[in-house]
């Protein structure tokens, strides 16, 4: 039987295989989607259309063919782009959608927190939209009424808790949201991307939270787009890529994988944006910039280095005519306007003579000092007197610092000053 065409689920009964098997068991689960093709602005007209045979959708799968156990008490991260299918992922295993097709077997109660405040009311007041929230997960009015007062205390919105949610700043609404959700100890904690409500201060309660969960033994299972918090959290990790299970395993080799991955495909976009000489560029071009290549110690194209590293940037230029004593010089700019830097020939006491024809000049940069982010290299060629611009290129060539496996003293600010703590 093609594994398209039936499934199967199971909630909350034990494995066959024995009582300390995995908590989550996926074997070839896939979930299709239909889209139509086109918009159909109301409901009505969906329905002519469907009765006419006119609706047209196509079909993509969400997963495709996704096997992967998770063990009892085990912490578990899910990281890719967005639309790698996750967050459908998720909603699987807590119940919320079907597979289309493969067997899915969840042995436990599972607190789903796929979206801090889901089912909320914005007209029902804070009390209202507890018993609401606490139903729809479950639970009776009378264990809702035994939770209140914690729930409350957690979500520290006693003064508001009977205003109505319309009122609330989306941090109260991610704390309340947030409390309901985790007031009884779960046996399986789904978490997607909701750590990144709210202020500082109720982020750490949250950790502290789910880290209690983990200690009384809770299976967590959790989406990030923070490597970090992927690497420190969990002990497992998959990387999820158009539906697909492209790596699985230990958090920090499943993170550097998938960052690796992220490193190539900017890599490349800087490279191609590098390559489009565009409309910032201005001058006469009696002498003319050629082609400009951002290369490493070994005379390689790269555009992604680490504090530290050697930066050569080699410029290939070319004289229409004679032309005596130009200077060439570049700037570097922080991607946010920044000006970092602008050396030249000039400043530098080198006069390039009589130039015609094609030439080339390089710029070296030993130990790169800028800390991590996106630059640009500008390069201009003016006449001795820096009167006459023949060639300007305003910051066409992209170059990134990326820190990530170096070890590195210093984090903030743009540059490191390569200085020397010394107790006296």
């Amino acid at each position: 039987m093609n594994s398209h065409t039936a499934s199967n689920i199971l909630f909350g009964q034990k494995a066959a295989s024995s009582s300390d098997g995995p908590i989550i068991s996926l074997t070839d689960v896939s979930v299709r989607y239909r889209v139509p093709q086109e918009r159909i602005g109301t409901f009505k007209e969906y329905m002519i259309r469907w009765l006419q045979g006119q609706v047209k959708n196509r079909e993509f799968w969400a997963l495709n063919g996704i096997s992967l156990e998770i063990q009892p008490g085990e912490i578990f991260g899910l990281i890719g782009q967005n639309g790698a299918g996750k967050s459908t992922l998720l909603k699987l295993i807590s119940r919320v959608l079907r597979p289309t097709a493969g067997r899915l077997v969840v042995n436990g109660r599972v607190a789903p927190l796929l979206e801090v405040g889901a089912g909320f009311h914005a007209e029902l007041t804070g009390r209202e939209n507890i018993y609401l929230n606490g139903a729809m997960l479950g639970f009776s009015r009378q264990e809702m009424e035994a939770k209140f007062e914690r729930i409350v205390e957690f979500s520290e919105l006693g003064e508001f808790i009977d205003a109505p949610l319309r009122t609330y700043s989306s941090g109260m609404w991610a704390r309340l949201g947030f409390a309901v959700a985790t007031d009884s100890q779960p046996e399986i904690l789904i978490v997607d991307e909701i750590l990144s409500v709210g202020d500082e201060a109720f982020q750490r309660k949250c950790f502290d939270r789910i880290q209690s969960f983990e200690a009384q033994g809770a299976t967590i299972l959790m989406v990030s787009h923070s490597m970090s918090t992927i690497e420190t959290m969990c002990q497992r990790a998959a990387w999820l890529d158009h539906g697909k299970v492209v790596a699985l395993g230990p958090a920090r080799s499943v993170v550097a994988r998938y960052l690796g991955r992220v490193k190539d495909h900017e890599a490349e976009r800087l490279a191609e944006e590098s390559s489009q000489v565009n409309d910032q560029r201005w001058g006469d071009r009696r002498l003319e910039i050629k082609q400009v290549r951002v290369l490493n110690a070994e005379g390689k194209e790269q555009h992604i280095f680490h504090t530290g590293e050697s930066i050569v940037l080699q410029i290939d230029y070319f004289a229409h005519e004679p032309v005596v004593s130009p200077i060439v010089g570049i700037a570097i700019h922080k991607q946010d306007g920044v000006h970092i830097t602008g050396p030249n020939t000039g400043f530098a006491g080198l006069d390039l003579g009589r130039v015609e024809g094609p030439n080339s000049i390089s710029y070296t940069i030993p130990a790169v000092p800028l800390l991590e982010g996106l630059f640009h290299f500008s390069v201009a060629v003016v006449d001795r007197e820096d009167s006459t611009v023949y060639d300007y290129h305003d910051r066409l060539y992209p170059f990134r610092i990326d820190n990530r496996g170096y070890q590195i003293p210093e984090l903030y600010g743009v540059m490191s000053m390569q200085g020397k703590w010394e107790v006296v």
